[in-house]
């Protein structure tokens, strides 16, 4: 295969940068404690400076992988798949969805929501971030609101994200992990006079899994 060729199928979505796979526990969110099995594509250029997969911003570090191949070996462990990133949606993820629905299993994102929405998907999880604020699609279409609290301004940049969503989508603020333990009395106390609002805790590294 020439690189051109190469490329043609990355840009029709054939092709995605597989940077990890795994079967576990969803461990964030209104899904957590379901078994799930994890896709995370390489590839972002949000850059927030707390992420904790950093390895995943580029995309040329991981292999261009067939999307037949990713869900041939997704569907073998769950009915439940979780795209997440890096940044999926920087990559077209019709074809993946379609193969994914097409074996009758459950489609979930997890995404900035920063490019454009593309994919079909059962659940979208949106997890806005400063740098490059989610499109007017994904504010409409997110089932769920992830906002990740680092410091007090995070609440006010919270409620701007939460005024956009759709009324049907569920509120969260989870505490950044290395910032847990300083800023969960605040957002303890923020959920208990904004009720609106719920905590998501990254249980997954409670219990020390993937």
């Amino acid at each position: 295969m020439t690189r051109r060729e190469r490329q043609e199928l990355i840009d029709k979505g054939l092709l995605l940068p597989l940077m990890e796979e795994f079967y576990t526990i969803q461990g964030e969110g209104y899904h957590k404690g379901t078994a799930a099995y994890f896709v995370r594509i390489g590839g972002c250029d949000v850059g927030c400076h707390w992420c904790d997969v950093k390895e995943s911003w580029l995309a040329e570090l991981h292999p261009p992988t067939e999307t037949e191949k990713i869900v041939e070996n997704a569907v073998k462990y769950s009915n439940t798949i979780v795209v997440t990133g890096g940044e999926p949606l920087m990559w077209d993820m019709n074809p993946l969805t379609e193969q994914l629905k097409a074996k009758g299993v459950q489609t979930h994102i997890e995404t900035s929501g920063a490019y454009k929405l593309s994919g079909d998907w059962d659940w979208i999880c949106l997890s806005p971030k400063k740098n490059k604020l989610p499109t007017e699609e994904v504010f409409a279409k997110a089932h769920e609101l992830k906002c990740i609290i680092y410091n007090k301004d995070d609440f006010r940049f919270a409620e701007e994200q939460a005024a956009q969503v759709n009324k049907d989508c569920i509120l969260y603020l989870q505490p950044e992990w290395s910032k847990r333990d300083k800023m969960m009395p605040q957002i303890v106390d923020y959920v208990m006079a904004n009720p609106k609002w719920k905590v998501s805790l990254q249980t997954h590294k409670y219990l020390n899994i993937p």
